[in-house]
């Protein structure tokens, strides 16, 4: 098993969501962040003031998946995500060491 981290723009959230579930991914962990990569933020005017805005708003969505659909939900992401501008995000691919659903005990493959 593997988890699949995507930090994604939020306004494509949706599409990512809808893509995942058009190839059958039901299951998915969504999470609002903040961060920067080689965006290095951006400065914005306030009130006549500018400042910087350090951190940019993402969203982070999380899956575990079986070893043999990694690539197919990778390809899925990366499809949705992409707009060709700097910013559209990183995808992350963890081992899992075990899984399990709390309400019956399923275990591993059978608890995803």
């Amino acid at each position: 098993m593997k988890k699949i981290e995507a930090i994604v723009k939020p306004f494509k959230l949706d599409d990512v969501r809808e893509a995942l579930s058009d190839v059958g991914f039901s299951g998915m962990t969504v999470s609002e962040v903040k961060g920067f990569g080689r965006q290095k933020g951006h400065t914005e005017i306030y009130r006549g003031a500018e400042y910087a805005v350090d951190f940019l708003p993402k969203v982070k969505i999380e899956l575990v998946l079986p070893d043999d659909r990694v690539e197919q939900a990778i390809e899925v992401i990366i499809t949705a995500a992409h707009s060709g501008k700097i910013g559209d995000g990183k995808i992350f691919v963890l081992p899992v060491e075990s899984a399990i659903r709390i309400r019956t005990g399923e275990r591993d493959d059978t608890a995803i």
